[in-house]
């Protein structure tokens, strides 16, 4: 499966997920070269090359009509992400949700980018309607932070469309700590726009002082992320490193691993039969012998059939190759006439089998792992008979063993 996993232990925002993304392209320039033809009014794209504690990544600016937005001290160069103000006398330089749509819409891009940008510009809105206490239709940004947040947006949508992962995977953001100024005077790191839109999202705080993910680069995540949580198993092909401005102790970047994870998926066969003339012993002996066979899964279910008699549903899950074996074991050890199949796709954590010592002889230990999660299980025949041995329960035969390996 292809898949994207972006580090944000430096949080993350529009121009440093620009370039991480970027640097997994075989030709950077030529993106950039595109941005700048998009027809976005009085835009510029540059990007140039950026060193943070020794490592070389790249950095994304936006300029607009040759300026690039520092109206406010942020951690990172898109300060113009809080630059928003109801109260200016001169409405003209603001710029609402519909002059947001038709500036995407006239873009030179796919529907389903346009899409893409207004899902998460709109995101932003709700989290700045929220933040301010005022609908989605009165709020209004500055209009060049508001051309250079659509910017970023625009191009870490199209930047997507172009990598075109099965699934992007984002880590625990870092947020920052501290203070932030902006227009409505100073507020507490995450600012309440983005801590609206990482609700539900792993984050955390951290010593570093200043705001490390901005409202565009938390809508960005939230929009686009498959799920939250540490890097899975990856066969990595490319990385990418996206530079923001400051400098700090630690490198202040977004890291893009982009690979194929390890093989977690795979398609196996669902075989079916309805049965109401079979005892439960009968059908005891046949899933044994199905279990013998080779099936990954056999399973029965109680189900009501015609004239209103009980029945069982029977249904073995096996590999492609298994099915004529199957379908003989069924037809010869069960009294169906018919089986149904069904192809399914399933995902499923990497496993293994390990042995551990014990004073009470081996015991086989099941590890399993992917997905960010990782699950240990010792096998059941082997705990019961440690429980058997010392007369304990199977809780206190697996403590027993915890205590031994250490």
């Amino acid at each position: 499966m292809k898949t994207l996993y972006l580090d944000c232990s430096m949080g993350a925002s529009g121009d440093m997920l620009t370039g991480a993304l970027l640097e997994l392209l075989p030709d950077p320039d030529g993106f950039v070269r595109t941005l700048n033809g998009l027809g976005l009014p009085g835009v510029e794209y540059t990007r140039e090359p950026s060193v943070k504690c020794g490592i070389t990544g790249t950095h994304v600016s936006v300029r607009v009509h040759g300026h690039e937005e520092h109206e406010h001290v942020h951690t990172h160069e898109h300060d113009h992400e809080h630059s928003h103000d109801h109260d200016h006398p001169h409405e003209h330089d603001h710029a609402g949700m519909a002059d947001i749509r038709q500036t995407v819409e006239r873009l030179q891009i796919p529907q389903a980018v346009k899409d893409d940008a207004m899902a998460v510009y709109g995101s932003i809105a709700e989290a700045e309607s929220h933040a301010h206490g005022r609908p989605v239709e009165e709020v209004h940004f500055h209009e060049v932070g508001a051309l250079d947040a659509v910017a970023d947006v625009t191009a870490v949508c199209l930047l997507l469309r172009e990598l075109a992962p099965d699934e992007v995977v984002v880590s625990p953001v870092h947020v920052g700590c501290g203070q932030v100024r902006c227009a409505h005077g100073i507020l507490p790191v995450p600012a309440p726009a983005t801590a609206y839109l990482l609700r539900d999202v792993p984050i955390y705080g951290g010593d570093v002082q200043g705001e490390l993910c901005t409202p565009t680069g938390a809508a960005l995540l939230r929009h686009f992320a498959t799920r939250f949580g540490g890097m899975p198993v990856l066969r990595t092909s490319k990385i990418g490193y996206g530079m923001g401005n400051k400098d700090f102790p630690a490198a202040n970047c977004v890291r893009a691993f982009l690979g194929e994870t390890a093989d977690r998926t795979d398609v196996v066969l669902e075989l079916s039969c309805n049965v109401d003339d079979m005892t439960a012993e009968e059908i005891a002996f046949a899933c044994e012998r199905l279990f013998e066979g080779g099936a990954h899964e056999v399973y029965t279910v109680p189900i009501g059939m015609k004239k209103s008699r009980p029945g069982t549903l029977l249904r073995v899950i096996c590999r492609e190759p298994d099915r004529e074996k199957m379908l003989g074991l069924l037809f010869r050890h069960t009294s169906t006439i018919g089986v149904r199949e069904s192809v399914t796709r399933r995902f499923v954590l990497d496993r293994a089998v390990k042995t551990v010592s014990t004073p009470c002889g081996d015991v086989r230990r099941k590890e399993s792992s992917g997905y960010g999660v990782r699950k240990v299980k010792y096998e059941y025949d082997d705990l019961r008979r440690i429980a058997v041995e010392r007369g304990c329960t199977l809780a206190e035969a697996r403590q027993f063993i915890e205590d031994q390996i250490g």
